[in-house]
């Protein structure tokens, strides 16, 4: 490890580190643009000089290895006058739009141009123009304030794996752009507003709708797929204006969905911020005392063996374990949160768990996908297979539909009966997987949800357990979800109760009658129309497929309305936290399960947050230490049976519209019309 001293200070650093990242180990700030430490380095915009001793002139820190006894000085008049120098050519041609321009308040360049720009150009030349480019629904490019510092080119290249865009001439004629005109084909374009030192790339949705000392800003979590990704809503008058990617290394690392991002318009559109109750086929507004009233009344009268409840996508686990201990008060034994007919054994912790963890997957050196396509179920997490990939060493087999996830892969085949081949050896994967030291097995719901998704299940337990992907200090077996809320529920044990019905038994006695009441906990997804005659009890934040067949409406609050538990596809509990209240007469879910048990006479022992809390820990000790990954026992799981000779499929064909807050966004209708209403998205080849 060479020694170097930077500014006076000593300090040793592994070898091939350059000198800006051990300045940065020391706390020395040097000035960048093009550097960013998850891309690789261009060494483009020249900002970050330095002196290094004996070198003839200021030299390019992020591009300088560290070397044996080497002395570099960060701020000595020859390197501020060389920055200067640098501040006045990016200015040039940089326009006067900081007035009007969405990244004024928090842009890299006004904040560098402070400290290292002059108070007059020496310029008279007219500016150099760019002209207006469509880069699609979610960014807005103004590329005459681009800098060319070339981050979402190395971006879309090399984590989005969507080379789409490039650079276009040379000299003083470059200009960033896509090669064709098209919009940019990736589910993870959003991070290229973030990426952006200037405010050449910034998000159309949000523009000119505040600026970023208006903005109150909260730390939350998102729910709208299973990752549980760190992020941050910005809000203001009541209204989530803009989300944006915290740093978690663990999980999302500073990458965020489009989905997650760009959906919260549909916060606010299609809400229900009042009571409803249906009469003559018509729902009225009515208060909450009218609602509770008629809600306690049909729970009183009906038989327990009548009734069941079925949590949604979306639903907070104090919510369910709330509806859990209404409906085990009540007697009632038909509960599910499976909206999609999963198969998942909750019997076993580690049989529905991504066990390898998402930052896992680095360590992993095989994979095998079966019935997932996690580019369009978790495309955070495709990132960081696709990380993994470009490091070499690494299969990828593929059982399931072809399709582009943006690294290379094998395709082994669609059918399901390929699981029980590579299981026993039969198929040349195996081997791989065998003679691998980590190998990861990925699981999706579009395996789990067929009519023999237990025996996939267990045939998937059978190959983990043959080629290795479980043994002493390794788990790779690893179940991909696509709701928010399953882990969780499923923690709760917000499943039937013995001798209840799942979700298709709820639909099926619904149908025939024998289920004459159904509490909807924000469950959307289920084919509403086989409810029968069943009284409907939708307790939920958009009027969506439940609402429209309900005759109670109970208004909730969404997740970002709310400090509310959700447990991610690894298993990891985290909180929410209200960035803005609920709107109208909505209500905190929790609060809402509690006050009916009130109506019906049923004392819940929670008043306030931290006794709900208490009462999670006490249904399972994991919800106890919140934001870490708790390992799971492994155990046996799945059902007996034959897997069927068909081809398997994948949950999620509309990455956009994938939940209520999805389907009321109006600017995930314009990426459905973009992206999905004619061929997919051109993604190139891979590296």
């Amino acid at each position: 490890m060479p020694k170097l001293t930077i500014d006076g200070q000593e300090i040793e650093v592994p070898a091939n580190t350059t000198v800006l990242q051990a300045a940065e180990m020391l706390g020395i700030e040097i000035p960048r643009f093009c550097y960013h430490e998850r891309l690789s380095i261009a060494g483009n915009c020249r900002m970050c000089l330095v002196e290094v001793e004996k070198a003839p002139k200021p030299v390019a820190s992020c591009a300088m290895p560290v070397g044996e006894g080497m002395v570099v000085r960060t701020s000595t008049p020859n390197v501020l006058k060389a920055r200067r120098g640098v501040m006045e050519l990016i200015l040039i041609n940089h326009p006067l739009d900081c007035p009007i321009c969405d990244q004024g308040g928090e842009c890299d360049l006004q904040d560098q141009a402070v400290a290292f720009g002059r108070d007059h150009g020496r310029y008279a030349e007219k500016k150099h123009a760019v002209r207006r480019k469509n880069f699609g629904p979610l960014i807005k490019a103004e590329m005459t304030r681009c800098i060319h510092c070339t981050r979402c080119i190395r971006f879309t290249t090399e984590v989005a794996g969507v080379p789409d865009l490039g650079g276009i001439g040379r000299g003083e004629h470059m200009e960033i752009d896509t090669y064709v005109d098209k919009a940019i084909g990736t589910e993870l374009s959003g991070c290229l507003i973030d990426l952006c030192p200037v405010g050449a790339l910034t998000s159309a949705p949000y523009a000119f709708r505040a600026r970023p000392w208006e903005l109150k800003k909260t730390e939350t979590i998102d729910a709208l797929d299973a990752v549980g990704s760190h992020i941050r809503a910005d809000s203001k008058g009541g209204e989530v204006l803009r989300v944006m990617p915290r740093n978690n290394d663990d999980i999302n690392e500073e990458w965020l969905g489009d989905k997650s991002r760009f959906a919260i318009d549909g916060l606010m559109r299609q809400r229900l911020d009042r009571p409803y109750i249906r009469e003559n086929g018509k729902l009225r507004e009515a208060t909450w005392d009218e609602a509770l009233s008629l809600v306690s009344a049909k729970l009183k009268n009906t038989d327990a063996k009548a009734m069941a409840a079925i949590a949604g996508d979306l639903a907070d686990c104090e919510s369910v374990a709330a509806l859990k201990d209404l409906m085990t008060d009540l007697k009632v034994s038909n509960l599910d949160c499976r909206q999609d007919f999963a198969q998942i054994d909750p019997s076993c912790r580690a049989g529905y768990l991504f066990n390898a963890g998402i930052a896992g997957i680095e360590q992993a050196d095989a994979l095998l996908i079966i019935g997932s396509n996690p580019r369009r179920e978790a495309p955070v997490i495709n990132a960081r297979i696709r990380k993994r990939s470009l490091r070499g060493g690494f299969p990828v087999g593929v059982i399931g539909p072809k399709m582009d996830l943006t690294y290379k892969t094998e395709h082994l085949g669609e059918s399901a009966a390929l699981i029980e081949a590579i299981a026993s050896g039969a198929h040349p994967f195996a081997a791989k997987l065998k003679a691998a030291k980590n190998p990861l097995l990925i699981l999706g719901m579009g395996a789990l949800s067929r009519h023999d998704g237990g025996a996939i299940l267990a045939s998937a337990r059978k190959l983990a357990e043959a080629c290795g992907v479980v043994k002493e200090g390794w788990n790779g077996f690893s179940v991909l979800h696509t709701a928010a809320a399953r882990a969780g529920a499923l923690d709760l044990g917000f499943v039937p109760a013995q001798g209840g019905r799942d979700v298709k038994g709820i639909l099926e006695g619904a149908e025939k009658g024998d289920i004459q009441l159904v509490y909807l906990l924000g469950a959307d997804e289920i084919d509403m129309s086989r409810l029968g005659r069943a009284f409907v009890i939708y307790q939920g934040h958009h009027g969506d497929a439940g609402a429209h067949r309900a005759d109670v409406i109970l208004p909730g609050a969404a997740y970002t309305e709310k400090n509310a538990t959700y447990v991610n596809t690894e298993g990891r509990v985290q909180h929410t936290r209200l960035a803005v209240f609920p709107p109208g007469q909505a209500r905190e879910d929790w609060k809402i399960v509690r006050a009916v048990a009130g109506a019906i006479g049923i004392h819940m022992p929670y008043d306030n947050l931290p006794q709900i809390r208490a009462r999670l820990c006490d249904m399972n000790a994991v919800f106890a230490r919140a934001d870490l990954r708790q390992p799971a026992a492994w155990g046996a799981f799945g059902s007996a049976g034959t897997v069927a000779d068909e081809p398997l499929k994948t949950a999620i064909a509309n990455y956009y519209m994938t939940d209520p807050i999805g389907r009321a966004s109006p600017t995930m209708a314009v990426c459905v019309e973009t992206f999905l209403s004619g061929a997919e998205p051109r993604t190139g080849t891979h590296g």
